[in-house]
């Protein structure tokens, strides 16, 4: 099999492809506010309260951002799981448009499948062995058809 019919896994930032993880950091800016990592958009969205979204946001790590958006004793909005997808699709596509570097390696994976490979998440990831549902791989690769098509109409 040549590498152009490899996925691209991805998981942890220190490994290959790492800056497609929530956890990279490039800070980016949403609804007028920068967010120090796409992770602690999607955590601090997961409420209505100004606050609880304040706190995750001024976090210093994307982990404990991620551990906050995951504390229950907050209350989680009611549509969430109507708008999560939506909202992760606004984190990615905010992070790989507001930085040139990302987009050019996005693009790099032409039509390659890209999948978080990890056994920690079997719905934003594969679950370790492709029987989760890949969500975060399959919205990286929508923005990546995305900026391609945008990226020929401006040529």
């Amino acid at each position: 099999m040549s590498d152009a019919n490899q996925p691209v896994l991805f998981y942890s930032v220190s490994e290959a492809y790492g800056e497609f993880s929530n956890f990279a950091e490039y800070p980016i800016q949403v609804d007028g506010k920068r967010w120090p990592t796409s992770e602690h958009y999607f955590q601090a969205l997961k409420f209505t309260e100004a606050q609880h979204r304040e706190a995750i946001r001024k976090e210093p790590s994307p982990m404990q951002a991620a551990r906050m958006g995951r504390d229950r004793k907050r209350p989680l909005r009611k549509d969430w799981e109507s708008v999560k997808v939506a909202v992760m699709r606004t984190a990615v596509l905010s992070k790989f448009a507001q930085y040139e570097e990302l987009r050019m390696l996005l693009l790099s994976t032409g039509e390659r499948k890209i999948v978080e490979h990890t056994t920690n998440d079997s719905y934003w990831g594969d679950g370790g062995d492709s029987s989760g549902k890949n969500m975060l791989g399959r919205i990286l690769m929508e923005i990546r058809s995305q900026l391609r098509e945008q990226a020929n109409n401006n040529t």
